[in-house]
């Protein structure tokens, strides 16, 4: 089972610990903490014959490098069965005292493509795999933002909110096709 995310932070390096237990291959998604990932990896792989787990650059803030993210990690470790999208950006914070006009509405769309957009472009791309197998997980990563309007602003707080939408709909639609995707995770703290 290959497995790709986001994981340099707490909750993608602790999610691809359990799931490497579970005997899972790991695709290590990182942007710009290379030696957190190396470190990772190397985790990982420790007390295996075989690698176990591999990291893989890629800047989600364009759906060229996203779609090229996937290519690379089916390449080089297979398909992916089970998609933990735990990637994502605050963007400019405003708080709740901020206007709305004070976050421009290119800053609303670059937030939401790499929150919402990408989350649903990895799914697109990964689940014709999991239809095929009869199945597959899909899990978006998202933040209590998106039932409370979090303290970041509008335009983070509706790109979490929008990956609730997402969910509900390939849960519905990919379920008879042994696809589960569960609601979204919430994160622990607030933003």
């Amino acid at each position: 089972i290959t497995y790709v995310s986001s994981f340099s932070g707490g909750i993608g390096r602790a999610t691809a610990l359990a799931l490497a237990r579970h005997g899972c291959l790991i695709a290590v998604h990182y942007n710009s903490a290379a030696s957190t990932a190396a470190s990772l990896v190397d985790t990982l792989n420790a007390g295996h014959a075989s690698p176990r787990a591999k990291a893989f650059q890629a800047d989600l803030s364009t759906y060229e490098a996203t779609r090229a993210l996937h290519k690379a990690v089916v390449e080089q470790m297979g398909h992916i069965d089970i998609l933990f999208s735990n990637h994502g950006i605050t963007g400019l914070t405003i708080g709740r005292h901020g206007e709305v006009g004070d976050v421009d509405i290119e800053e609303f769309e670059r937030v939401w493509r790499v929150n919402s957009g990408t989350s649903y472009l990895l799914a697109q791309l990964c689940i014709p795999h999991m239809e095929t197998q009869q199945w597959g997980r899909v899990i978006f990563c998202s933040s209590v933002a998106a039932n409370t309007g979090g303290v970041i602003g509008p335009h983070y707080a509706s790109s979490k909110s929008a990956l609730h939408g997402t969910m509900h709909w390939l849960a519905a639609r990919y379920a008879k096709s042994g696809i589960v995707s569960p609601p979204p995770i919430h994160l622990s703290r607030q933003r």
